[in-house]
């Protein structure tokens, strides 16, 4: 399984991984922390250092309650920053995390390689056909309403065969705009309560049918620090865990604010799907047999 980032070619036969950029002022964990070049410079080099495939740039937060920002606010926020990065990283594969077409074209013109779409094309018309017009890898994300109402008790009769539907749906519309490269996100706390994060990651493996990569976002989200009791930036190890179970049940993406955990999670979980079977003595038949 591989991904055509504009000529730059993912392997997903291991998993890989997506650095969070959050150039916004009010994200839930790194909100504030990017405001200027250097320290978004520093950053991105972080991230690329620590294992990072793809850095993920954001200029809107869609935590729960946040409002939708213009366009004109969502470009100040990203425009020289996507630029800054591509220059002084040409190799870096860069995705742009939006729910506008124009922010999301405005950013391709300047070399972007993936939009990550919180609303998968729901919110914003021209965002398929722009996706299309660039042939570019396209995030789609399962959210039940937009943040600002989305926690504000998300009902499902069953949540998996809905998302599996919802995707279903949304596959045929990007596959009939032209769309090639797809990659799926459940939507891990947008528009789900604690009990339907659950679900959805115990079930992530069914995702895998459509025969396409797979994306689980859980990085320090509140299924991990509500469940835990703690507070967001004592999450990590509990991200750790959540990751390594969505790699054991067919992740192919883990987008993530620590890189370095992460990769370590995908290095161990990809030395014990590639271990080969124990071996026993067998004194009926001589010699070693293997444990299945």
């Amino acid at each position: 399984m591989t991904l055509n980032c504009r000529g730059k070619i993912i392997d997903l036969s291991t998993p890989v991984v997506m650095g969070i950029l959050n150039l916004t002022p009010d994200s839930f964990f790194d909100g504030g922390k990017f405001t200027n070049e250097e320290a978004v410079l520093q950053q991105v080099e972080k991230l690329l250092r620590d294992g990072a495939t793809i850095i993920d740039v954001g200029g809107m937060s869609s935590k729960p309650g946040a409002e939708v920002i213009s366009v004109e606010e969502e470009l100040k926020r990203l425009l020289k920053p996507v630029e800054c990065i591509l220059d002084k990283f040409p190799e870096a594969i860069i995705s742009i995390d939006t729910i506008h077409a124009r922010v999301a074209d405005e950013c391709l013109q300047r070399g972007a390689h993936i939009i990550n779409d919180i609303t998968a094309g729901r919110f914003d018309a021209d965002m398929i056909p722009t996706v299309a017009k660039y042939k570019v890898p396209y995030v789609l994300m399962h959210m039940q309403g937009m943040p600002s109402d989305m926690q504000k008790n998300p009902v499902y009769e069953n949540v998996t065969p809905e998302l599996l539907d919802f995707f279903a749906e949304r596959i045929k519309v990007c596959r009939s705009a032209g769309i090639n490269d797809l990659i799926l996100d459940v939507g891990f706390g947008f528009g789900k309560m604690s009990e339907h994060n659950f679900t959805l990651l115990r079930n992530l493996k069914l995702f895998g049918t459509f025969n396409l990569p797979v994306l689980a976002g859980v990085s320090r989200k509140g299924m991990i620090y509500k469940t835990l009791g703690i507070k967001t930036e004592d999450a990590l190890n509990g991200t750790t865990v959540a990751n390594t179970i969505a790699l054991l049940n067919g992740a192919n993406i883990l987008r993530v604010h620590d890189v370095k955990e992460a990769r370590e999670a995908i290095t161990l979980v990809t030395q014990l799907n590639h271990q080969p079977p124990s071996r026993k003595r067998d004194e009926t038949k001589g010699g070693l047999q293997p444990i299945q």
